[in-house]
């Protein structure tokens, strides 16, 4: 199969299952214990936080491990709007990830003030309206770094500086990193957040783990509650295996950015280039702003679903849109943001390369696509 969904899920990296294996004779104890198999897992956990805060550019009691991206934007926007046992606002976008815009509703309902900042037909926001929306009782500001639909990239950075100049603001800012990591390089300090969220299984890593960076100084109320791991910031018994699967990928992803950069682009130049000669009307959401790995395409008046069905027959694995709501009946709430029509929406199809891409697969991709249109246009 031709696998175009990283965006969902990426397969692991052979590099990192070797570190996990390794591990796992040994490393398998509960780090909170005192006995020689709890030492190795512990010495292994904290080993994974020091490489991880490397590559990030923070210190390593300021990397939180948890079960992945979900998790990790649930603590960071929750955590931020009810530390102290306050009802803070929240500030953010119409395009973010589920994860965020339920955490919202959850606030929501606690009494929260929320605002939702509309975005422009590539899916971008304009810092000064999210600024606007900012006042002393916002608690947290939390923008997504790369949308996971269309890889339209947000403006973190002037975003963060905006809120900071923002007067009598004490708002912290979160961004969702989780598709930006495998294509980006990520310094907190370059980008300014108090909280960034990651996903290690979207570059390589294994799934059921995250991190989420929060700087010090920062108090969050926890979301989940239990034995007080990670410094009473997220309980539960620790994944040793995942978080070091994840400092390695991590660390992978970002020594292979020039490669990954070089190859990826070229596969998508090659494919849309074709399909664009071929297909007519063909759309590509957000093309001046994406990452490098999306391309999210509108084929006018051929349904998604069968679409898909067909690609899936030939060997072709991409999705309908977000990996949360591909096989939902609902149209995207981020195509809906950037001024689609149902019908518009319903004929998108998100393509999405990652680390196992080569220039080739573009052509293949293009030639598959084509084939799986014959009749529907």
């Amino acid at each position: 199969m031709l696998y175009l969904d990283h965006a969902a899920t990426t397969p692991i990296r052979p590099r990192v299952w070797e570190e996990i294996s390794a591990l796992a004779d040994r490393g398998w104890g509960n780090p909170t214990g005192f006995h020689a198999s709890a030492r190795a897992a512990k010495n292994a956990l904290e080993e994974a936080r020091e490489r991880v805060a490397a590559v990030l550019g923070c210190r390593p009691l300021e990397v939180v491990f948890t079960g992945g991206g979900t998790e990790s934007d649930n603590l960071a926007v929750k955590g931020a709007a009810l530390a102290g046992g306050g009802r803070g606002g929240v500030v953010t976008t119409a395009v973010e990830h589920e994860a965020v815009l339920s955490s919202v509703r959850y606030l929501e309902d606690w009494g929260c003030p929320v605002t939702r900042v509309g975005v422009d037909r590539d899916g971008l926001v304009d810092p000064s309206e999210v600024t606007a929306a900012v006042n002393p009782q916002t608690a947290v500001v939390s923008v997504m770094a790369a949308n996971n639909e269309t890889g339209a990239r947000q403006p973190v950075r002037k975003i963060t500086e905006a809120v900071r100049d923002r007067p009598r603001c004490k708002a912290l800012v979160h961004t969702d990193a989780v598709q930006a990591f495998i294509s980006e390089e990520l310094r907190v300090e370059d980008l300014g957040v108090d909280l960034m969220s990651l996903a290690a299984h979207k570059f390589g890593g294994p799934t059921g783990v995250g991190v989420l960076y929060v700087r010090e100084g920062v108090a969050l109320e926890p979301v989940t509650h239990g034995g007080g791991q990670e410094l009473g910031r997220r309980s539960g018994t620790h994944h040793v295996l995942g978080a070091v699967g994840m400092a390695r990928a991590m660390e992978l992803a970002s020594s292979d950015r020039e490669r990954f950069h070089r190859d990826v682009s070229e596969a998508r130049r090659r494919f849309e280039s074709a399909l664009l000669e071929k297909v007519p009307g063909l759309a590509i959401a957000s093309r001046s702003t994406r990452t490098v790995q999306h391309s999210h395409l509108r084929f006018p008046g051929v349904a998604n679903q069968t679409l898909l069905v067909r690609l899936d027959r030939l060997g072709l694995a991409a999705s309908a849109g977000s990996s949360c709501q591909s096989g939902a009946a609902q149209v995207s709430h981020v195509l809906s943001a950037m001024g689609m029509s149902d019908p518009e929406a319903r004929s998108s199809v998100r393509f999405s390369f990652g680390w196992t891409t080569r220039p080739s697969d573009g052509d293949l991709a293009a030639g598959l696509t084509l084939r799986a249109l014959e009749g529907l246009l």
